[in-house]
């Protein structure tokens, strides 16, 4: 019998019952019970209900009831939410005295397992294969990538595809706070450290407090671990500077961020950094050490389905004192703008004489 840890407290197979098979389905990325309905969202974003009948209010007081163990939490109206996670499943779940549709929870899903594959990507229009192949020759070339779009839309997924061209011997660092990169399980034999960040309750007040490694402190610790790359799941606040600081001694990196136009992605860090007092040597360090922005969105189809796809990709350059960031993806196909000169440099310097041309086979997926 399959065992799920969360905590200490292990979750067999028999805890999910009924919905066992939807956890058990690699195309089923949520699970989600509002009180009334049962819904499955899958790897494509398409939403079905399912039998709602599945869920009795027996199996949903058991399953509460294990997962409450699990992370030693009470549910109850005092305490009406209850989260927990483990390696690959994040469950919340929310009391009924908080709602007026009934007790809810939510299932998601980060199995470590790869979701996108080179050759599926080019044949379901992800994106062109000159830009896959540009993009996996930026990691070649150790270049900073900043991933961004709407919540939901894949950013970690095509983060941790990207990974998977990284030099095994070149440590790797993941920083997160749910587990979703799987490097080390992705990429068995890689050097590979991950961090995790965790909130720590209060003696006194039993209330979340200070983390014991937040996202900042959690990014200094890496620099003492002498790491090639530093993967931070999300870049959500003052822990953009930490990040830019990093990546300017010379360590590479990934990240994700929430905007919906790559030439935002300098507001956006400065919104995050927060500091005006040094804004302007901030906004040169954005350009000098942001290499890459990338830009997904979801399109829907006509068929209810909906597809994933790269929109825009530009690349950003600290000049002759000057800031420039040049679109080279725009509405998911190349403009007239040519990779600026910095880049192609740095190809070549790592023996990338063409862009667009591969010097790597284009696996099912990288690493494997």
């Amino acid at each position: 019998m399959k065992e799920t840890k969360i905590s200490s407290i292990l979750l067999d197979d028999a805890s999910f019952g009924p919905l066992l098979p939807f956890i058990q389905d690699d195309s089923i990325t949520d699970v989600d019970y509002n009180g009334t309905d049962l819904w499955l969202t899958d790897i494509h974003k398409v939403k079905k209900k399912a039998d709602a009948s599945l869920v009795t209010p027996q199996f949903m007081a058991v399953f509460i009831n294990k997962v409450s163990m699990a992370v030693e939490q009470q549910f109850n109206p005092a305490n009406p939410i209850l989260e927990a996670e483990s390696d690959e499943l994040r469950i919340t779940a929310i009391h009924e005295t908080v709602t007026t549709t009934g007790r809810a929870f939510c299932i998601r899903k980060a199995p470590a397992v790869p979701r996108y594959h080179a050759k599926d990507l080019i044949r379901q229009g992800y994106c062109d294969e000159k830009i896959l192949t540009l993009l996996i020759n930026c990691v070649f070339t150790k270049m900073n990538f900043v991933i961004c779009g709407d919540t939901g839309v894949g950013k970690t997924e095509f983060a941790k595809f990207l990974s998977g061209y990284i030099r095994p011997q070149d440590k790797v660092i993941t920083i997160e706070d749910n587990p979703e990169w799987h490097y080390a399980r992705l990429n068995p034999g890689n050097d590979c450290i991950a961090i995790k960040v965790k909130k720590e309750k209060s003696e006194h007040s039993g209330r979340s407090n200070l983390t014991t490694m937040n996202y900042t402190n959690a990014i200094k610790t890496c620099l003492r671990l002498n790491p090639s790359w530093i993967m931070l799941s999300e870049a959500r606040s003052k822990e953009a500077k930490s990040l830019l600081e990093c990546w300017s001694t010379g360590v590479k990196g990934i990240t994700t961020i929430h905007t919906d136009n790559v030439l935002k992605i300098p507001d956006r860090f400065m919104n995050m950094i927060q500091n005006s007092m040094d804004a302007d040597r901030m906004i040169n360090d954005i350009y000098d050490f942001i290499d890459i922005g990338i830009l997904i969105r979801i399109k829907e189809m006509q068929d209810g389905s909906s597809k994933r796809y790269i929109d825009q990709m530009c690349f950003f350059d600290r000049d002759d004192g000057k800031n420039c960031a040049y679109l080279i993806v725009d509405e998911g196909k190349f403009t007239d703008q040519s990779l600026p000169d910095s880049i192609d440099r740095k190809m070549k310097r790592a023996g990338i004489m063409d862009p667009y041309e591969h010097t790597y086979t284009l696996r099912n997926y990288p690493g494997a």
